[in-house]
């Protein structure tokens, strides 16, 4: 059964907070190889700014620059489900 999306959800009022997630890549969706952080042993992730920020967001848009391309997981990770909603509570705890 899957769970009903919260149409209030928006990612133009989230401020994106699903990209400060740490993103697993399992799978070759041609992501540029400058957003990509290899560590050894272990399976690579997107590069994250210093800030905690993934480093394919655009700042100015908070829209991703790589959105044709992005990870297997950013493409499931759906606007308005109960994973992005909990994690927008999760942000909006940490700003207050």
């Amino acid at each position: 059964m899957t769970q009903p999306i919260d149409t209030t959800a928006s990612c133009q009022n989230c401020e994106a907070c699903c990209c400060r997630l740490e993103v697993m890549l399992f799978t070759d969706t041609g992501v540029p190889d400058r957003y990509i952080e290899e560590r050894e042993g272990e399976v690579p992730v997107m590069r994250r700014l210093d800030d905690g920020w993934c480093a394919a967001l655009d700042r100015n848009t908070m829209m991703c620059r790589i959105y044709e391309v992005r990870p297997l997981i950013c493409r499931e990770f759906e606007m308005g489900e109960p994973d992005c909603l909990d994690e927008r509570e999760r942000w909006l705890i940490t700003l207050s």
